[in-house]
């Protein structure tokens, strides 16, 4: 199988940030290169972030799906805000140490469910209750 190049860094930085909330040209740019679904952005630090983590902690729903429609790997942090419960309680009873996790910027798995508004209520609901149980430690 032949190696592809790198994808280019100024495209995927413009990728991922504008995936916090302009979608037409998220749009545009998946059009120009499809490999950008997946492409992940250093912030600095070590601080990784997709373009569907961008969306997902802004709440930017039809940002999430449309990623996901294109190829984009589902995360806890993307199923928490688009209200995927089933998903989170799973992925949280294998790993239960992803409820104290920090997605991209260190934003916390329950802040994306805050995200994602009335979608995400049972979600929300779900890890303020293990959070209350468990403790945040």
């Amino acid at each position: 199988m032949e190696k592809k190049p790198a994808l280019d860094a100024q495209l995927v930085e413009e990728f991922v940030g504008n995936a916090h909330g302009n979608l037409e040209r998220v749009k545009e740019l998946l059009a120009q290169e499809a490999g950008l679904v997946n492409a992940t952005w250093d912030w600095g630090g070590g601080d990784f972030e997709t373009a569907l983590g961008a969306a997902s902690h802004m709440g930017r729903r039809d940002i999430a799906v449309f990623l996901l429609e294109h190829g984009a790997r589902l995360d806890i942090f993307a199923a928490a805000m688009l209200g995927k419960l089933e998903i989170v309680q799973a992925a949280i009873e294998a790993f239960p140490q992803a409820l104290h996790t920090p997605g991209p910027h260190g934003i916390p798995l329950i802040v994306h469910a805050e995200a994602g508004g009335d979608d995400a209520k049972a979600v929300l609901d779900y890890l303020q209750r293990l959070v209350l149980h468990r403790g945040t430690s």
